[in-house]
Formats: C-alpha cells, sequence, structure tokens
C-alpha cells in the first residue's frame, strides 16, 4: 500500500510543466502592477462596485427630490394663475 502510494506521488510530482511553462508569465504579471490595481484586488472587488451603485442610486433620488420641488412649485403657480382668471 505505501509502496503504491510513493510511486502515484513520485509520477505526479515529476509532471508538472505547466508550472514551470507558464511561472515566468505570472511573475511579470505581478510585477507590472500599479497601486491602482494593487488596491483594487486587495479589497473585494464587490465593494467597489457597492460603491458605485450607491453613487449612482444617490445621484437618482437627488434628482428626482429636485424634480418633485419644481413639479409641485409649478403645479401652485398653475392653480393660482387659474383661480385668478375665474
Amino acid at each position: 500500500m505505501n509502496l503504491i502510494l510513493l510511486i502515484f506521488l513520485f509520477a505526479t510530482a515529476s509532471a508538472d510543466t505547466l508550472t514551470q511553462v507558464y511561472s515566468e508569465i505570472w511573475e511579470g504579471y505581478q510585477a507590472n502592477e500599479n497601486a491602482f490595481s494593487r488596491l483594487m484586488t486587495s479589497n473585494d472587488m464587490i465593494f467597489v462596485v457597492l460603491g458605485i451603485s450607491l453613487i449612482i442610486w444617490f445621484t437618482l433620488l437627488v434628482y428626482l427630490f429636485i424634480t418633485d420641488k419644481k413639479i409641485t412649485r409649478l403645479e401652485k403657480e398653475f392653480s393660482t394663475q387659474k383661480n385668478i382668471e375665474l
């Protein structure tokens, strides 16, 4: 049993050619990172997406609030003008 396990481990350890081939590519990628990409990958990207979506929602809510105020003002002006004409 131990002999079979030892042969299996030896056979799989010597067959790892992908690490040798691609090791330089991955090291080069890590070396070319700038500070912004390191910051983004150190924190999860979901927080960046969450922050951007919150900014968008906040902007939409502010826009709707301002538009509602303007419409309310126009409705009051329209109703007062209508009452004056009658």
